[in-house]
């Protein structure tokens, strides 16, 4: 049974997919994501403009008129959602946790993949693989994946992207498109990640939070690693300390577009207590005009 609450947010954000969907993101997601080629689908009688590359001549020998070929473009596909639910995704300086946000961007993509007939799956992941749901099509089936999103309570805390990565390559045979969000606090995936994106249409989303990237001036501070339950006291009010902590950020997040880049993986950042759409569409339009 699902708790009213949960039941009535889950409600909420299918409503306002819905929306999002039929207005901007239905045909993004298609023109994004291609499917995997052209199959043949019938043949027809020869038209005054026809490609002659296009004649069976098969047919055409065996009926004595002359018929051409239909392709059409192969376009099921399947898209995996694999998420980051490990300490840090229940952090927001804002109005939602990392963890909302990841849930409403798959939700949006979740519900786009349908509309084209595509199968989803999730993945949740800490320092281990938390969850797998196998790939499958249907509203029923994307409205269970955002209540795992939601409600799956992690075994641990930590954080292994490599650990989600290596679960792909084993059980995810077909070529597919995979949504990876995280913060990416984490540390030696490049190889697997590089792996992955050789077999799947990989994308990076990457959520941010203001506060990982600089810190006010508050004095004396306490922060505390939801990952490693450790606790710091740190110095807000030295601009040196300041400094320092939003550098590390900089060169952080420098570090991961070239990661991304060498492992040939599409990257999106998404700023948490900012709206997320417009980065979202703009990504899709980009790549749209590239396929």
């Amino acid at each position: 049974m699902i708790p009213r609450e949960l039941f009535a947010k889950i409600r909420r954000i299918e409503i306002r997919t819905k929306g999002l969907v039929n207005n901007v993101f239905g045909g993004e997601y298609h023109s994004a994501f291609k499917g995997r080629g052209i199959e043949f689908s019938e043949v027809r009688p020869y038209q005054f403009g026809d490609d002659i590359r296009t004649i069976d001549w098969n047919v055409t020998a065996r009926t004595g008129d002359t018929f051409v070929k239909i392709f059409e473009e192969e376009r099921e596909q399947t898209l995996l959602l694999v998420v980051d639910i490990s300490g840090s995704s229940d952090f927001g300086s804002r109005d939602k946790f990392k963890r909302e946000i990841s849930a409403e961007i798959c939700a949006i993509l979740g519900f786009s993949a349908i509309k084209n007939n595509d199968k989803v799956g999730l993945l949740l992941f800490s320092d281990q693989v938390e969850l797998f749901v196998p790939p499958k099509s249907g509203r029923r089936h994307v409205l269970r994946l955002i209540r795992d999103l939601f409600a799956h309570e992690p075994c641990s805390s930590g954080t292994s992207i490599q650990a989600a990565l290596d679960h792909i390559l084993r059980v995810i045979r077909r070529r597919s498109i995979v949504l990876l969000v995280s913060d990416f606090l984490d540390d030696g995936f490049e190889k697997p990640l590089r792996m992955v994106s050789r077999r799947h249409d990989t994308v990076a989303v990457q959520l941010q939070d203001p506060r990982e990237k600089s810190l006010p001036s508050l004095g004396l501070v306490t922060l505390f690693d939801p990952e490693t339950n450790r606790a710091q006291l740190l110095d807000t009010g030295s601009r040196v300390v300041r400094k320092a902590f939003r550098q590390s950020s900089l060169d952080r997040n420098t570090q991961l577009k070239v990661l991304f880049r060498r492992a040939r993986v599409d990257h999106v950042e998404i700023q948490c207590g900012e709206d997320f759409v417009d980065p979202l569409a703009k990504f899709f339009r980009a790549r749209a005009q590239i396929a």
